[in-house]
């Protein structure tokens, strides 16, 4: 609930004059695939503390539903999960499957550093 919540504000706040839209990633799952658990397992807690899920907040979808209202995918996610980075609506790049925490975390800061203005230290 806090986090639907945090996520409508988010929104909301894109739509005030000066505000740019944010990055953010979406992540792609499918009901009982092992992989997507094995994320929110190792990489979903920590997330939203690390510069990284700060830089580019986290929303989950199933692979059955529609891209969320005003994103565009350049195409259909095939593979569980896959990680969407997204920003100003648009799909900068991807990451299909979960390699494991320590490659991740590696793919991750080298797409946002080579896609967004993501400074951070990881």
């Amino acid at each position: 609930m806090m986090r639907r919540f945090f996520l409508s504000l988010l929104m909301l706040m894109t739509l005030l004059p000066g505000f740019a839209a944010a990055a953010e990633l979406v992540m792609i799952e499918r009901k009982g695939c092992q992989y997507c658990i094995a994320w929110k397992e190792e990489i979903g807690p920590a997330y939203p503390n690390t510069e990284m899920g700060k830089f580019a907040p986290l929303r989950i979808i199933d692979i059955a539903d529609a891209p969320p209202e005003g994103i565009v995918f350049q195409r259909p996610a095939v593979f569980t999960p896959t990680f969407i980075l997204v920003e100003d609506g648009q799909e900068l790049g991807r990451i299909e499957g979960y390699p494991g925490d320590n490659f991740f975390w590696g793919m991750l800061e080298m797409m946002l550093r080579a896609k967004t203005g993501y400074e951070g230290t990881g």
